[in-house]
């Protein structure tokens, strides 16, 4: 009896073993299967990377937009990104009186469509002088290049974001991660 519990016990550590190791590898890599299944926000709230960016999405209200059909290209800036505004930016923006212009600055990070990391370089290389222009949700413009082989963004002021990671497909869009929060004028 004691070797029949030894052996079941043993399968049962080298199995959660096994699956610990395929979660840990999982979670470093993208997992297809999982995001196609969430929408936008459902991604962006699985990842800890993206808390702030989930909070500012809840205080401007936008949750219910994010999750509709879509489909959307959302330019997601990661919690690094929104640290690299002045201190006390981010605090500002999500208090109520302030929803307005929180609405402003993430629909400027979203553009109505999908479009693949594929389909984005595809029309910088065939946009005049290498720079595509992007109408964004909010209205605004972005310009989008190819500077030291990255895919940049451009905002309205001049400022630069990079794209680190591309095509976190969801099921009713696109995610690409960026290093620095754009700003409309």
């Amino acid at each position: 009896m004691k070797i029949r519990t030894f052996f079941f016990a043993l399968l049962t550590f080298a199995f959660a073993a096994q699956v610990s190791a395929q979660c840990s590898s999982s979670a470093k890599a993208t997992n297809v299967a999982l995001y196609e299944q969430a929408d936008i926000v459902g991604i962006a709230a699985s990842v800890d990377d993206f808390s702030t960016l989930v909070t500012a999405v809840k205080a401007a209200g936008l949750v219910e937009t994010l999750q509709s059909e879509g489909p959307f290209t959302v330019f997601a800036p990661t919690n690094d990104a929104f640290a690299k505004l002045p201190a006390g930016t981010v605090e500002t923006l999500v208090k109520p009186e302030n929803k307005a212009k929180l609405t402003n600055i993430l629909t400027y990070h979203v553009i109505a469509g999908e479009f693949m990391a594929e389909d984005v370089i595809s029309a910088i290389k065939k946009a005049p002088y290498g720079t595509f222009k992007i109408e964004t949700v909010s209205g605004g413009m972005l310009k989008a290049m190819i500077k030291d082989g990255n895919v940049v963004l451009k905002d309205e002021n001049g400022n630069m974001s990079t794209i680190i990671k591309t095509d976190v497909d969801a099921s009713n869009g696109v995610i690409h991660v960026i290093d620095t929060v754009v700003l409309p004028k």
